[in-house]
């Protein structure tokens, strides 16, 4: 009996899909089993490399598409525009009320009261998983297979060495290797949870699919912009996190050429 995606439900596929994809943050951090250490300029490489993929994907898997579907009038691009600049909104208002915590930039958001540091480590990935996890369910809610596997393969790709990244980071602030691989991999999970959210709205109202690949890409865009960038410029290694961003948006538009 030969397996076909094309007959699962979409928000079955979506969310399966989201959750492979969220799957490769934790697999990305099993190499600390091996090396506790990795320098700064490789780190910050690893996190441009990300970065690249992620700009790829929201040109060539998000904006295009959502162009594709509906049309390039007046009207279909101010709706692009606006799905785009929600996007943004809405990663910034989540970042804005959240309390979380980064590993270079330290504390933002609300007040974190007496919430431990470690989850404020975990929201802060979280709320970069989250629009990750969206992408793809949206991706695949059009009922565009090879669209959703592009950028399934295309987040699952990044999130490897963003994994590896935040179990480094994890043991260097005290944390076991045990505990940094858990974190990763739970971090992870909430990418799936984005991608039900994405695959089951789209699905329910085709009209919502370039909304939903706009704001998805607004809010990949904002994440790539406000946190990974600035984070892999902070050491003094800005020109190797700039070849990681273009080494990894070549990778990501070759994956989506010979993908599609």
């Amino acid at each position: 009996m030969n397996f076909n995606p094309s007959e699962m439900p979409l928000p079955l596929l979506g969310f399966l899909a989201s959750l492979a994809a969220g799957a490769a943050t934790g697999f990305g951090a099993l190499p600390v089993i091996f090396f506790r250490n990795i320098s700064q300029r490789v780190q910050d490489s690893l996190l441009g490399f990300g970065a690249g993929v992620m700009l790829a994907a929201t040109s060539f898997s998000l904006i295009i598409p959502a162009v594709e579907v509906s049309g390039k009038g007046l009207f279909s691009v101010m709706s692009i525009s606006t799905g785009i600049a929600l996007g943004a909104l809405f990663l910034f208002l989540s970042d804005k009320y959240s309390p979380h915590e980064h590993f270079i930039k330290g504390p933002e958001g609300a007040d974190p009261g007496r919430l431990r540091r470690i989850w404020l480590f975990v929201i802060a990935i979280a709320l970069h998983n989250f629009p990750e996890g969206l992408a793809v369910g949206v991706g695949f809610g059009g009922g565009n297979i090879a669209n959703g596997t592009k950028l399934a393969v295309g987040i699952g790709l990044q999130n490897i060495p963003e994994g590896l990244v935040v179990a480094v980071s994890l043991i260097a602030e005290g944390y076991s290797i045990a505990f940094a691989i858990l974190i990763s991999f739970l971090t992870g999970l909430v990418e799936p949870v984005g991608g039900l959210i994405g695959v089951t709205i789209v699905s329910i109202s085709k009209p919502l699919l370039p909304w939903g690949l706009a704001f998805a890409a607004g809010a990949m865009l904002y994440v790539i912009s406000d946190e990974i960038i600035p984070e892999s410029h902070q050491k003094g290694f800005e020109k190797e996190a700039t070849f990681g961003v273009i080494v990894g948006f070549i990778i990501m538009m070759i994956l989506d050429i010979t993908l599609s």
